[in-house]
């Protein structure tokens, strides 16, 4: 019996040293890359980094998403790093050469040319299928946005158009009907002037303009007069076009002569004018409507009145993108994927107030919680985006047009004067591009 039972307590010794080394190597295979290495096992935990600048108002809205998808995909945790946009800019490049970037980026979809062509980031033309994202459903210019050199660099992380921001009070005050905003460029100039107040040191303006560190104001009102800043096939450069001379012409001698609105603005300084009262209109995006709702402010949003170029606005989108070593690719597309469904796209436009990247949700009964998202949805069709596509397209605004624009503001040049040469700056560089 004892022999027996010793005989039987080595046959159990070896099946649990057999099981124990089976577990071992299957353990290792899963480590050394196999199917669950990229997150997509339920049992294998894995955290994605993502790196990105949503600090305003909006934050909430970003922060509920992420949450949203955890809860989703359990395996799979979220770390953010949300930062200023101008601090992440300046860190990220170095950080994706270097191999310490981010599995996932968030920054502005104009940006996607130069990581591509540096091959920063990973092209995505596995996640634009029917198992991923549709374009069929996706605005086209914001699909042409997402790619560079017929490849998809890109999935939307939001979509947005500008619309124009007026105070309903301050128009009672100057006899304005609140309720019928201006709607043509003699209307708003009109409305503009009658809200200009100079009363000793406190000013009331009608229209603050920002020009730099904000979302593109000056575009808008060179395309609204017919103008352009390069052409349709992004080779030649049409600031010195007389169309474009003339819009640049129209608004800065209201801003110089008139004092709509001071000068070398940020948006974040247009946006406090706005909020206190101390500006009657301006032009920006959905993602300061919660701030004012939050403020108090009396205020509504309209298209921005039409001129001599038809309707237009400002289409903006912030793309996300996959750092080039990334070790859970699978798991990056899941992010994106979610991301862009139907379910996460009501939810964040009901939280943001951005209408949906989704072209098939425009009449969705769950939109209306949000009146703002509708509202920003029915500009969709006039909306374009600014040096869309063009690599050196943050060398142009910030190297040429944005200087340009400040130059005329601050008495540095006739508008003639200071657009041809920018224009010849731009025809050059557009040679290298």
């Amino acid at each position: 019996m004892v022999k027996s039972a010793r005989k039987s307590g080595k046959w159990w010794a070896v099946v649990l040293v057999l099981a124990f080394l089976a577990t071992a190597f299957l353990a290792a295979c899963g480590k050394s890359g196999g199917s669950g290495s990229d997150g997509s096992n339920a049992g294998q935990q894995i955290t994605l980094t993502f790196w990105n600048g949503f600090t305003g108002p909006d934050r909430p809205a970003y922060e509920a998403m992420v949450d949203e998808f955890m809860k989703a995909h359990p395996n799979i945790k979220v770390s953010m790093d949300i930062q200023p946009w101008d601090t992440l800019l300046a860190k990220l490049p170095s950080s994706l050469v270097s191999g310490n970037g981010p599995d996932i980026a968030a920054f502005n979809s104009n940006l996607i040319p130069q990581y591509a062509k540096a091959g920063n980031i990973l092209p995505l033309d596995e996640l634009y299928s029917s198992k991923g994202i549709d374009t069929s459903v996706l605005p086209e210019s914001l699909v042409k946005q997402m790619q560079y050199d017929g490849k998809f660099y890109g999935a939307p992380a939001n979509f947005a158009t500008l619309m124009m921001y007026y105070n309903k009070d301050l128009f009672a005050a100057a006899g304005l009907d609140p309720e019928k905003p201006p709607a043509t460029w003699d209307e708003w100039t009109e409305a503009i002037l009658k809200l200009t107040k100079k009363d000793g040191g406190e000013n009331q303006y009608g229209f603050v303009i920002a020009d730099h560190a904000t979302i593109p104001n000056w575009p808008i009102l060179i395309w609204g007069g017919g103008g352009d800043i390069v052409s349709e096939d992004r080779k030649s450069s049409l600031l010195a076009d007389p169309k474009t001379i003339e819009a640049v012409r129209k608004w800065s001698d209201l801003v110089i002569h008139h004092g709509i609105s001071p000068v070398n603005l940020t948006g974040a300084e247009a946006d406090k004018l706005f909020q206190t009262g101390k500006a009657a209109m301006e032009i920006t995006g959905p993602w300061m409507t919660p701030g004012f709702t939050e403020a108090g402010l009396h205020y509504d949003v309209a298209p921005i009145p039409v001129g001599p170029g038809g309707p237009v606005t400002l289409a903006d989108s912030v793309a996300l993108v996959a750092g080039k070593d990334t070790k859970h690719k699978e798991a990056v597309f899941e992010f994106m994927k979610f991301w862009n469904s139907k379910e996460a796209q009501i939810k964040l436009s009901v939280q943001s107030g951005f209408p949906p990247a989704r072209t098939d949700l425009a009449d969705d009964p769950e939109l209306a919680k949000n009146a703002f998202a509708s509202k920003f949805a029915t500009v969709a069709a006039d909306a374009r985006f600014y040096l869309g596509g063009l690599e050196k397209a943050n060398q142009i605004d910030t190297d040429i047009f944005i200087p340009a624009i400040q130059a005329i503001l601050n008495g540095q040049g006739s508008v003639e004067d200071v657009l041809q040469d920018a224009d010849r700056k731009l025809n050059e560089l557009l040679k290298g591009n």
